[in-house]
């Protein structure tokens, strides 16, 4: 693994799916947050194999994701999924 840049302040971690409703949040790199900009400036040194969504989140380091069990923007995307029109 490649070291941290020094300015890095946060954890990159990716949503992998596992299942149709169900993943898991994985390390994927670091990164910082530039208050004055409002940008996320993000290094990505490996990305999950295989379903992976493209949602990542930035948290401190030393701070673990809590559990998913779904995507926290695909939840009301999959309800309007079930009501089918005639």
């Amino acid at each position: 693994m490649m070291p941290l840049p020094k300015n890095h302040t946060h954890l990159v971690w990716a949503y992998q799916r596992t299942g149709k409703k169900h993943g898991r949040l994985l390390e994927c790199g670091s990164g910082r947050i530039d208050r004055d900009t409002n940008v996320a400036h993000v290094v990505m040194n490996r990305q999950p194999i295989g379903g992976y969504t493209g949602y990542i989140q930035l948290l401190p380091f030393g701070m673990k994701p809590a559990p998913q069990v779904a995507q926290p923007e695909q939840t009301a995307e999959n309800e309007d999924d079930d009501i089918v029109e005639t």
